[in-house]
């Protein structure tokens, strides 16, 4: 049976969503996404229905579920560079973090490519 309603929460940061749950509500609500309250939670708790939030979040949760990293559809770098980074534990996003304030991307490449005998931020 496929999931067709999906809370707030779930819907967070997914392939460019909001990173909030407010984000997310009024994204929801300029958008007029297809809402129902969530049952057995107290206040004002909704969620949405697959078929009216955006196709490429419907694509990255379908490929969520099928244990697929990333979506390979979309050209969208910024939407698969968000997707990636909320894969992570908070440990490894304040890795990454530390490492790009410390060393750059330059640093970042390096880390990347090291072991693979291609250093791109060396040849520089």
């Amino acid at each position: 049976m496929k999931k067709e309603w999906f809370s707030t929460r779930e819907l967070t940061g997914v392939a460019g969503l909001p990173g909030t749950i407010q984000g997310i509500n009024q994204k929801a609500h300029r958008e007029k996404w297809e809402s129902r309250k969530r049952t057995g939670v107290q206040g004002k708790a909704l969620e949405y229905h697959i078929n009216s939030i955006p196709e490429k979040v419907q694509i990255a949760l379908q490929a969520k579920k099928n244990g697929v990293q990333f979506d390979a559809i979309t050209n969208d770098l910024l939407a698969v560079w968000t997707s990636a980074f909320h894969q992570l534990t908070e440990a490894e996003r304040e890795k990454i973090i530390s490492l790009i304030m410390r060393q750059g991307i330059a640093g970042l490449m390096a880390k990347i490519n090291w072991g693979d005998g291609s250093d791109d931020a060396s040849q520089s």
